[in-house]
């Protein structure tokens, strides 16, 4: 038994539940952000602040990052979506086309998509060579230590639906003419080899996560539930990485 059959997919929340966390999680995580950014309270910048997504195709992942930044000024947060490589990018170290989207101090950045790619994506569809995806633990490893060492709050989210939900999600995206666009034969591809993606997933969960750049497995059959983990999840994170640091948390003028 792997670690995504011990997720309880069976976690729901109702709509006014997911309504008023979703509005207090929101209000706190402003209000972390303009700590972090120096521009509440006194201490100056804070850490940065990188957040990774991934998981299923149609797991709600998009909605996830909609709530994630519905309420901040889109100056203060980078998203990043990241597809296959570019024939240049190819030309470099592989790591390399991600560089420039990692925060700096009072920094946040969430890449929908991420180098995980290497061993999920490029290693099922045979993009990448054996040697290649199996190196490529102990890369990330190293670089999301380096970047925890050097202060970064790092959270990596897998978001997990059944096979049988996603079906259904599929199902709907291709009958709805303003959601088609977001349904390609990559996804019909990749779902025929679910298994061997499974497989993939496991190994990555297994081999990369550690202390600093741990995963969360977020239970994606009720989208209500997957954003309002999601974001509670992330301010608990960045909590204690101000606690760890002595950081007061100003509290915001109600007028």
């Amino acid at each position: 038994m792997g670690r995504l059959d011990d997720v309880d997919l069976t976690l729901r929340l109702g709509r006014k539940e997911e309504a008023e966390r979703l509005e207090a999680a929101q209000e706190r995580l402003i209000q972390l952000r303009l700590t972090l950014g120096g521009l509440l309270g006194t201490q100056g910048l804070g850490p940065p602040v990188l957040i990774l997504i991934e998981g299923w195709d149609a797991s709600g992942k998009g909605g996830a990052i909609r709530r994630l930044v519905a309420r901040m000024d889109p100056r203060h947060v980078r998203v990043v979506q990241f597809a296959a490589p570019t024939p240049d990018e190819l030309r470099h170290n592989w790591l390399r086309r991600f560089w420039p989207s990692l925060p700096g101090w009072g920094g946040m950045a969430i890449l929908d998509r991420s180098w995980y790619g290497r061993v999920l994506v490029e290693r099922v569809e045979g993009f990448a060579t054996e040697q290649e995806w199996r190196r490529a633990y102990d890369e990330i490893v190293n670089l999301e230590e380096m970047l925890a060492h050097d202060g970064t709050v790092l959270l990596k989210f897998w978001f997990h639906i059944s096979h049988d939900e996603q079906a259904k999600r599929f199902k709907r995206r291709q009958e709805d003419p303003l959601k088609r666009w977001k349904l390609t034969e990559e996804d019909w591809r990749n779902r025929r080899k679910r298994p061997q993606y499974e497989e993939a997933v496991e190994e990555m969960l297994e081999r990369t996560d550690v202390p600093g750049a741990p995963w969360y497995v977020i239970a994606g059959e009720s989208k209500r539930w997957a954003r309002v983990a999601v974001i509670e999840t992330t301010i608990a994170a960045i909590e204690n990485a101000f606690a760890q640091r002595g950081v007061l948390i100003p509290p915001v003028d109600p007028d």
